[in-house]
């Protein structure tokens, strides 16, 4: 423990790393761009800076605090000092706000307002540069960097994928992939992380909204939404709520409102996913298949990540498809079945990932040259459309989701977290039904937020070894340590989002370590709060399987000629 004085107040502090930390812990907030507390420190932007007694600045990001220490925050040499780096900064910077999508989002914005910059000094001295938007997820505008690195760390040190850095020097200096070519012509895994940290519109989801809107005006059109678990308890940061708080039945709705013809939980085709690797992953454990773990499939990024990084494990990824695919592959099979006119059936998918765009238009997920899942909006995206037609959100009646797929399982919510599919298959293998059983898994140390998590539980009399990741670094090490035989797993879960789908790339922003704790808090709690907690009890699967599966089981499987 020590004291400092900050602004002739007395704070103490205790393990704060930081002089910024310690000064946030006083009450004042000090505009930053570069610095975020789950990445290392760059002191970059300089936003932060601060004066001690001698009239020495420093950046109180990277300084660490001291007993005694007396510092300033807001004295009129740093308020200039701040005022002449946002100067800066908008001359070379695109400065169209008015068409740019992060308008009134924008940290840019928002900390010129704050430091009082009413005119720029500067006439802008950049050239233009070409905006890639020619990927499935994200689209890259240089015009809109300030070269605050963060992309560039969020892409090392959460994905270990490292595929932005700093190129050339001086004025030239700019944020680019190798040889500045586009993000889906490099080995860029479509999570969107560096889009979460990124404070302007320099990097932005890939929106579909526009053709959403032309297929719920086309009359020829049936179109079908399917919700992901993490989108329930994220939308609701858009209108004010606390994070975590769970919106399903406005949701519904609000759809409902914008003209969705049907809506799903995409949480029944989680359920499918769990009976499906649950099988496979015994099916392996008794026959010795291979001392390798079974790894799961159901985040697109992680799978891209396998595909490029390591396609000697491929064999080792689940066939099956992710929730997304089995449930479009589903409804479709469905509909196509029971419906008695000639519309075309369009599947709308509401994620909280920007992956989900790129898995969406992957080849095998198409059939006879259809997609399974023709429109992949995210949280933001849906967001955007509820206030763009003048919904009021938070004053909207709960509404129930629609037959033959309204019911479904805590199994299936709970995928929206990670450790929530490790936790649904065990709950599959455990036949015992009673609220102790669920609660020892939940108790076995796969919860938490931890990056790398391990349980050993016992089925069937066998000890069984599952592992969970998040944040494709983290399973990078792991992969490391099976490869050289220092760990043994029956199972590995893979999220690459931190936090897994919660902390999505679609979801609302800011995200930070608390606001995804809450999140988790909030889909736990639709799991508690939910009568049926196994995906074998749901009724709509079982008459999935009973139905349409009994001929077709195939299409939840991943082949890889998925055309015919």
């Amino acid at each position: 423990m020590g004291h400092m004085i900050i602004d002739g107040q007395r704070i103490e502090f205790g393990d704060e790393k930081n002089i910024l930390a310690v000064i946030r812990k006083a009450g004042i907030e000090l505009p930053t761009f570069c610095y975020h507390s789950e990445l290392s420190v760059y002191g970059a932007c300089r936003m932060c800076m601060i004066e001690d007694k001698w009239g020495s600045t420093m950046t109180s990001c990277s300084t660490p605090p001291k007993d005694g220490m007396e510092i300033k925050t807001n004295t009129e040499k740093l308020k200039k000092y701040r005022k002449m780096i946002i100067e800066l900064l908008l001359a070379n910077h695109d400065r169209d706000c008015t068409t740019c999508e992060k308008s009134g989002r924008c940290k840019l914005q928002e900390i010129a307002l704050k430091v009082g910059v009413r005119k720029i000094r500067f006439g802008q001295g950049k050239k233009v540069m070409p905006v890639d938007d020619l990927g499935p997820s994200i689209v890259r505008n240089p015009n809109k960097c300030i070269l605050c690195g963060d992309c560039v760390r969020a892409c090392q040190e959460i994905q270990g994928v490292g595929v932005l850095d700093f190129a050339y020097r001086g004025s030239d200096l700019q944020v680019t992939t190798a040889f500045n070519k586009a993000l889906h012509a490099v080995d860029c895994v479509n999570c969107g992380q560096c889009r979460v940290v990124c404070p302007t519109g320099a990097l932005m989801i890939k929106k579909e909204i526009d053709r959403a809107y032309e297929a719920l005006q086309n009359k020829n059109m049936r179109v079908i939404a399917q919700i992901a678990p993490a989108v329930r308890v994220a939308i609701g940061e858009e209108f004010g709520l606390e994070p975590g708080a769970i919106s399903m039945g406005k949701i519904v709705a609000a759809l409902r409102k914008l003209g969705f013809d049907n809506i799903f939980d995409t949480a029944v085709g989680a359920d499918l996913t769990v009976i499906e690797e649950a099988e496979e992953l015994m099916d392996r454990i008794q026959k010795k298949q291979n001392t390798m773990p079974l790894f799961s499939s159901c985040c697109p990024a992680w799978f891209k990540y396998a595909e490029q990084k390591h396609p000697e494990l491929m064999e080792n990824v689940s066939s099956c498809r992710s929730p997304q695919q089995m449930f479009g592959a589903v409804i479709k099979e469905q509909f196509k079945r029971q419906q008695k006119d000639d519309r075309q059936n369009v599947v709308v998918a509401i994620m909280p990932c920007t992956a989900k765009k790129h898995e969406a238009a992957r080849p095998e997920n198409s059939r006879n040259g259809i997609r399974d899942v023709d429109i992949v909006i995210t949280t933001q995206e849906l967001a955007i459309m509820i206030q763009e037609n003048g919904i009021i959100f938070n004053e909207l009646e709960e509404e129930a989701l629609d037959m033959p797929f309204g019911f479904t399982s805590g199994a299936g919510v709970i995928f929206g977290v990670s450790g929530g599919v490790s936790e649904a298959v065990l709950r599959y293998y455990y036949k015992e039904r009673t609220a102790s059983t669920l609660k020892g898994i939940s108790y076995s140390g796969i919860r938490g937020m931890e990056g790398v998590k391990e349980a050993t539980v016992e089925i069937d009399g066998r000890q069984v070894r599952i592992g969970v990741v998040h944040g494709l670094k983290n399973a990078e090490s792991l992969i490391k340590k099976i490869v050289n035989g220092q760990e043994r797993f029956d199972f590995v879960e893979v999220m690459a989002c931190p936090g897994g789908c919660i902390g999505g790339a679609g979801q609302p922003i800011p995200q930070n370590s608390d606001v995804r704790r809450k999140r988790a808090k909030g889909i736990y709690k639709a799991d508690n709060e939910s009568p049926i907690k196994r995906s074998e009890d749901n009724p709509a699967v079982t008459n999935l399987y009973e139905g349409i599966l009994q001929s077709k089981r195939e299409i939840l499987h991943r082949h890889e000629n998925h055309q015919n």
